[in-house]
């Protein structure tokens, strides 16, 4: 394993996050403090509870997914899409690195801005609703697993993607409409019943029912199966990824 090549591109790609530091940080966090005022005060004072839990309260593990799988695909795939769009990838490719290594300091500087975004907003909605986590291992490490897990996704865009309008298609239109039909702010439980056999299609729903069981202990479906679900997505974006390396797919054109 050449640490010294990951632990560069890792480098790199932070410091690149630290000198646009409104884009990386501020904007994420900012547009979820809006979502979380406008739902939390315009919704909330029709619906007092879910689940037996205030409306607020509930849709913060929603919001903090929404924000850490737009900003892990949107992080790893303009990582990987800029060398390519400027012809250094050729540079990296043709140096002594395997692709995991290039993967892990990618991803891995990806999946670290993103679990920071998640904190950040984690500590600002505890402003504005009491909010207490019933579960802080498992929190971190379903966050953590969604930031690595969609990272990967956002690698794999990036590698390809082969112009800019490419690189925003998934995450518009693909990635935001099945975040807000996951549940992100309501229990798939509250959905007609041929809706919630529908909804169990989404695959963001057992990443949310997930992450949101481990704050309050109330879940869509069972943890085992968001668990489950989790490790089966980060598996298969795995193996794309060795596929594309393998076969040199989008990287040597």
């Amino acid at each position: 394993m050449n640490t010294s090549a990951v632990r560069i591109i890792y480098k790199y790609e932070m410091l690149r996050a630290w000198e646009t530091l409104l884009q990386s940080f501020a904007s994420p966090v900012i547009s979820t403090v809006l979502y979380f005022v406008v739902f939390g005060s315009a919704i909330g004072t029709r619906i007092e509870q879910v689940e037996g839990i205030s409306y607020g309260a509930f849709i913060v593990p929603g919001l903090i997914m929404l924000a850490v799988l737009t900003q892990s695909i949107s992080n790893a795939s303009f990582g990987i899409f800029f060398p390519r769009f400027t012809g250094t990838i050729y540079e990296i490719l043709s140096a002594p690195i395997s692709f995991i290594e290039i993967m892990l300091g990618y991803v891995g500087a990806a999946a670290t801005k993103s679990l920071i975004i998640g904190i950040i907003i984690l500590v600002t909605a505890g402003f504005f609703v009491p909010l207490e986590v019933a579960h802080p291992v498992w929190m971190l490490g379903f966050l953590l697993l969604t930031c690595i897990s969609f990272s990967l996704l956002g690698f794999i865009i990036g590698l390809w993607a082969d112009n800019f309008e490419k690189l925003q298609l998934i995450p518009l239109l693909v990635i935001t409409p099945l975040v807000f039909l996951g549940g992100s702010f309501y229990s798939i439980h509250m959905l007609p019943p041929a809706w919630q056999t529908v909804t169990l299609f989404n695959p963001v729903v057992y990443l949310i029912s997930g992450f949101r069981w481990s704050f309050f202990e109330v879940s869509d479906v069972s943890i085992g199966l968001s668990l489950a679900m989790v490790l089966v997505f980060l598996c298969t974006c795995l193996v794309t990824v060795w596929w594309m390396f393998k076969t040199g797919y989008r990287l040597k054109q």
